[in-house]
């Protein structure tokens, strides 16, 4: 996956809570596992004012005006503000799949789902908890400001306000060291490709009568 050191993201604001995963990918796009091609059915029944359909092509769709991704002052974002238990319901990996696909690699909320956030960082997306004051501030500024932007610097835990305040965020270690390095679960196996090769060569030539076919 892509590496996330620091991110300079125009902000959208989504200013729902509870939104579950079903509203992020609804169920019947979920016949694809090449985790990609999800993002032009992210937020699908919120985002279009028909009902998308798998293999559609979804350019010529009529847009719902009212839905803030389809606002044209946040076009680009790379960074959702949303509020609490985001991510909620069912625990499928395509909900994060369409968000990536879309342009976002990080997403800052008051709490989210657990599953959902697990899912986040194994597929390059950083899910920041934030204090509902705070949120809340971010909103109102992010409405009030066009083209406001937020830098996240990963590294050293930070977010970056147009005005020079630094907020400061937790993340797990390992989760940030596979996040800024770019390791996904089958990254962090491969790390250790060499130990796994030379295991399977002593096993072949230990124990030969498990290779004969």
């Amino acid at each position: 996956m892509d590496k996330f050191v620091v991110l300079d993201g125009l902000v959208a604001p989504l200013d729902r809570a509870n939104v579950d995963t079903d509203a992020i990918i609804p169920k019947q796009f979920l016949k694809s596992i090449k985790r990609s091609g999800f993002g032009p059915n992210a937020f699908d029944e919120w985002r279009y004012m028909d009902v998308g359909q798998p293999g559609q092509d979804s350019s010529n769709r009529p847009l719902n005006p009212q839905f803030v991704l389809n606002q044209p002052q946040f076009q680009g974002a790379s960074v959702l503000l949303t509020r609490k238990n985001f991510g909620c319901g069912s625990s499928r990996e395509h909900a994060p799949w369409a968000l990536l696909d879309y342009g976002f690699r990080a997403i800052i909320a008051e709490s989210f789902a657990d599953i959902f956030f697990n899912n986040c960082f194994k597929n390059g997306i950083l899910p920041i908890v934030l204090p509902a004051p705070l949120v809340d501030r971010l909103f109102m500024e992010t409405l009030a400001t066009p083209g406001y932007r937020l830098t996240i610097d990963l590294p050293n835990q930070v977010i970056r306000k147009p005005d020079g305040e630094a907020i400061p965020f937790d993340v797990d270690a390992s989760r940030k060291e596979c996040l800024i390095n770019g390791w996904d679960d089958i990254g962090l196996t491969l790390r250790h490709a060499d130990a796994i090769h030379a295991y399977e060569d002593r096993r072949r030539h230990e124990q030969p009568w498990l290779y004969n076919k």
